[in-house]
C-alpha cells in the first residue's frame, strides 16, 4: 500500500459514494470548494494497493485560520491555525493498518502549520481512531433526524414548543426563499455574520460560500434558504446535500427577529423539502460537548432528533502553541466581536 494525493477524481468520488460511511465532506467537490476560500488550505491523501491499484482509503482535510486581521496576522499567527478532518478517513474493511499510515502522512504535511488536528466523526470511529497514536477521543454530541417518514409523523415528532413557533412564524407571513443568485450570497452571509458575532465564535471568509454556491449549485450538492418578513431577510441556512443526507452546515438570524421564530420555520421548511426530495437523514451538523453549556443544544433537540455522540479525536501538535492559542482567542473576541 502506498499513500498518494494524485488520484483521478472519478475514482475517488466513486469509492466515496459507495463506502458505507462516504460524506460530502471527503469528495473532491468539498476540496474545490476549500481551495478556492480565503485561508483554507486543503490536503487530500489516497491509500493505494499496489498490487491491485484500487482504493483502499481516502482522506479529504484542511488547515484553517479564521483568526484573521491585525491580530490575527501578527500576534497570532501561526498559532492561529487549526487542522480539521471532517467525516474522514475513509478506509475499506476497518483497516488500522490504512486509516494509520494515511492520518501519519497528514499529521507530516500539517504539524508544522497547525496547532492541533480534529476528526469530526459522521460514525462510531471510535475503534479504528483509537488506535491511531497521538489521537485522543473527546465526547461530542450531534443529532440526526430520520427523514423516511410521512410529514405528518414528523410533525408530530416535534416538541410542542417547536411546533408552536413555526405555526407563529407561518401566521406572521414568514416566507421562506432558495437563494439562485450568487449576487445574495453577502445577504446569507451578512445574516450568519451577525449570529457568529453574538455567539462570539470567528467566521469563515465570506470566500467559502461563494466558492460553494459556484461548485456545489451545479451538482446540486448545496442549498441557500432565506427566511423574509415584509421584504426584510431574516434568518439564513445553507444545507449540504449529498447521497441520501442533508447536512446543516451553517445559520443565522437577525439579532431583531427571534420572536418571530424565523429559525425554526427554516429548518422545518428544510425537513419538508427533505422528505419531498426523498432524503432518508438529516444531520445537525453537531450539539456541543455534553458537558459544556452549548445553546443550539436545546433548540436541535427539539426537533426530535435521535441524540448521538460519535465524538472527536484530537491530536495536539504543540501543548504551548495551545496554550498560547486559546489565549489569544480570548483577546481577539474582545477585540474583534
Amino acid at each position: 500500500m502506498y499513500i498518494t494525493s494524485d488520484i483521478d477524481d472519478q475514482k475517488w468520488d466513486e469509492y466515496v459514494k459507495n463506502h458505507p460511511f462516504g460524506n460530502i465532506f471527503q469528495t473532491t467537490s468539498m476540496y474545490y470548494v476549500y481551495e478556492k476560500t480565503k485561508n483554507y488550505f486543503p490536503i487530500k491523501l489516497c491509500a493505494v494497493n499496489e498490487i491491485t491499484g484500487k482504493i483502499e482509503g481516502v482522506l479529504n482535510g484542511v488547515t484553517i485560520c479564521e483568526m484573521t486581521g491585525l491580530l490575527g496576522k501578527t500576534l497570532l499567527g501561526e498559532f492561529s491555525t487549526r487542522s480539521i478532518i471532517e467525516g474522514g478517513p475513509l478506509v475499506s474493511g476497518n483497516s488500522i493498518d490504512c486509516i494509520s499510515k494515511m492520518v501519519i502522512e497528514y499529521d507530516k504535511k500539517v504539524q508544522k502549520k497547525s496547532v492541533y488536528t480534529e476528526t469530526w466523526n459522521f460514525n462510531d470511529m471510535k475503534s479504528l481512531l483509537d488506535k491511531v497514536e497521538n489521537y485522543d477521543y473527546e465526547n461530542h454530541l450531534n443529532f440526526i433526524i430520520n427523514l423516511e417518514l410521512l410529514e405528518e409523523d414528523l410533525w408530530r415528532q416535534l416538541h410542542r414548543s417547536r411546533r408552536r413557533n413555526i405555526n407563529k412564524a407561518i401566521r406572521e407571513g414568514i416566507v421562506i426563499e432558495e437563494i439562485n443568485h450568487r449576487k445574495m450570497i453577502p445577504v446569507f452571509y451578512d445574516l450568519v455574520k451577525e449570529t457568529y458575532k453574538r455567539a462570539r465564535i470567528p467566521l469563515a471568509d465570506i470566500s467559502l460560500f461563494e466558492s460553494a454556491f459556484d461548485q456545489l449549485v451545479p451538482k446540486n450538492m448545496v442549498k441557500f434558504f432565506l427566511a423574509k418578513h415584509d421584504d426584510i431577510y431574516l434568518s439564513s441556512i445553507a444545507v449540504l446535500t449529498y447521497n441520501h443526507t442533508i447536512f446543516a452546515w451553517y445559520a443565522g438570524t437577525s439579532n431583531n427577529a427571534l420572536s418571530l421564530f424565523p429559525n425554526d420555520y427554516l429548518v422545518w421548511h428544510v425537513l419538508k423539502w427533505g422528505i419531498e426530495n426523498n432524503y432518508k437523514l438529516f444531520d445537525f451538523g453537531g450539539a456541543g460537548k455534553p458537558d459544556v453549556e452549548y445553546g443550539p443544544r436545546e433548540f436541535k433537540r427539539r426537533f426530535g432528533g435521535k441524540l448521538v455522540n460519535y465524538g472527536r479525536h484530537v491530536h495536539i501538535h504543540s501543548p504551548l502553541k495551545k496554550k498560547i492559542t486559546d489565549y489569544g482567542l480570548k483577546v481577539y473576541q474582545k477585540i474583534h466581536l
